[in-house]
C-alpha cells in the first residue's frame, strides 16, 4: 500500500507542573497542548484507548515501550452503526507520550501509522523519552498537570478537572438503537457522560433497545425499563445535573447499572462521597475482589477477576449509606471497585465490563443487568 512520506523529526518537550522536563522527538501534529499527564499499563489497544472519551483533557503516557507496531485500522461500523476497533469516531486524548513509536507498522487491517493518524486528527505526540522514569515520578508524586510543546512555543497549563468534562463528550441529542433479536425489547436509558461504543454494543447484543441521552437530560418522564450511567472523564462532582437526575431515578425501583464514572455518580446520588486518587488506575490488568455480604444472597467466595480500568477518582467506602454496600475492591490498593444496593436492583462497577481492549472476566455484569431489566433475578 502507499504510505505517506516519513515526517521530518523535530524536537518536543514535556513539562510537568513541578518543573520536571523531558526532551524527546515530536510525532503526530506539531502543535502545543496541555492537560493532566497520566499513564496506562496496557500493552495493546491504543486505538481504543486514544478514542476513549474518558481520556478527554489528558496527555496519555504508555508504559509499554513500543507503541504503533500494528498501525491503525480503517474506520468501519457494525450492524448497529457503532465504530469497530475504536471507542468513538475521533481521538479524545490531548497528547500522547511513548518511549518508541513505530512507523513501520504491520497488520492486515492497518491502513495508516499511529503518526499519520495523530497528524490527521491534530493530536501531538512525543517519543524518545524515559517513560519508566516519568511513570515512577507520577506514582511517587501523584498525577500532575503538564504541557507538551514543539520548539519555539510557550503554552500555558490548564486544569481539565476544573470543568465538567462529561458535558464536552456527551451527545447533544437523544439517539435510539434497536437491540439484537426479534420481538419486543426492553428499553434502557443510557445517560451519556462519555460512553464507550462497546458498552452500547454489549447492551444491544443482549436484546435491549438503548436510548442514549445527554448527560443532563431529564429522563424521568419517559418510559423505560432500566438505566445505565456511563463512563466518562473528569471529576464526578462536576456532574451536578447528572447526579440530581440519577438520585431521582433511584426512587423508581427500576434496575440501574453504573460503569466507571457512572459508579461514582451513583454513589454521589445515593449520598456517598468521592475523592481523587493519587495517580489512578489505567490499564487492562487490574485485579478486583468481590466482597461477600451476609445481607444478600448469592455466592460468597471472594471471586477475583481481572479488569480493564481507566479512572482517576474513587468512592469513599465509609460514606456509603447503610442500605448500600461495597461490592468489589481493588486487590492492589483496596479501593472501591463496585457498589450495590442491599435490596434494590442497583449496582455499579468502577472497572469496564465491556473490556475493549482487555480481559473478558466480567461480561456477566451485563448479563445480570439484562436479566433484571427483563423481569428476572
Amino acid at each position: 500500500m502507499d504510505r505517506q512520506p516519513r515526517p521530518k523529526i523535530n524536537g518536543a518537550t514535556l513539562t510537568l507542573e513541578d518543573g520536571a522536563t523531558y526532551n524527546g522527538e515530536s510525532f503526530g501534529a506539531a502543535v502545543p497542548t496541555s492537560g493532566e499527564v497520566v499513564f496506562s499499563t496496557g500493552m495493546v489497544g491504543y486505538p481504543e484507548m486514544l478514542t476513549d472519551p474518558s481520556f478527554r483533557g489528558q496527555i496519555l503516557a504508555f508504559t509499554y515501550p513500543l507503541i504503533g507496531n500494528y498501525g491503525i485500522p480503517a474506520m468501519r461500523r457494525d450492524e448497529f452503526g457503532l465504530p469497530v476497533g475504536f471507542e468513538a469516531a475521533r481521538i479524545h486524548v490531548s497528547g500522547v507520550i511513548v518511549s518508541e513509536h513505530c512507523l513501520d507498522y504491520s497488520h492486515r487491517t492497518a491502513v495508516m501509522s499511529l503518526d499519520e493518524w495523530l497528524r490527521a486528527e491534530g493530536i501531538p505526540g512525543i517519543s524518545g523519552i524515559d517513560t519508566r522514569a516519568l511513570t515512577k515520578r507520577l506514582r511517587a508524586r501523584g498525577t500532575m498537570l503538564g504541557k507538551l510543546e514543539p520548539p519555539g512555543t510557550n503554552t500555558g497549563i490548564s486544569d481539565p478537572n476544573a470543568m465538567n468534562l462529561a458535558a464536552t463528550v456527551s451527545v447533544r441529542e437523544v439517539a435510539q438503537y434497536t437491540g439484537a433479536g426479534p420481538g419486543r425489547h426492553p428499553l434502557v436509558v443510557l445517560v451519556d457522560c462519555g460512553v464507550k461504543a462497546n458498552i452500547i454494543r454489549c447492551l444491544l447484543k443482549r436484546g435491549m433497545d438503548v436510548r442514549v441521552v445527554p448527560h443532563d437530560h431529564y429522563f424521568l418522564n419517559d418510559e423505560f425499563d432500566g438505566v445505565v450511567v456511563s463512563n466518562g472523564p473528569g471529576d464526578p462532582k462536576m456532574c451536578t445535573a447528572t447526579v440530581r437526575n440519577v438520585a431521582r431515578a433511584l426512587a423508581t425501583g427500576r434496575p440501574m447499572l453504573g460503569i466507571c464514572l457512572g459508579n461514582q455518580i451513583m454513589a454521589l446520588a445515593a449520598g456517598a462521597d468521592t475523592y481523587k486518587l493519587k495517580y489512578g488506575h489505567r490499564g487492562q490488568n487490574q485485579p478486583c475482589i468481590e466482597v461477600p455480604d451476609p445481607r444478600v444472597g448469592g455466592p460468597r467466595r471472594g471471586l477475583c477477576v481481572l479488569t480493564s480500568q481507566n479512572h482517576g477518582y474513587s468512592v469513599r467506602a465509609d460514606t456509603l449509606p447503610s442500605d448500600w454496600r461495597v461490592w468489589f475492591t481493588n486487590a492492589n490498593d483496596g479501593t472501591v471497585e463496585g457498589i450495590a444496593h442491599v435490596s434494590r436492583p442497583y449496582f455499579a462497577v468502577q472497572f469496564h465490563p465491556e473490556a475493549s481492549p482487555g480481559p473478558l472476566d466480567t461480561g456477566w455484569v451485563f448479563d445480570r443487568f439484562a436479566r433484571l431489566v427483563k423481569g428476572g433475578k
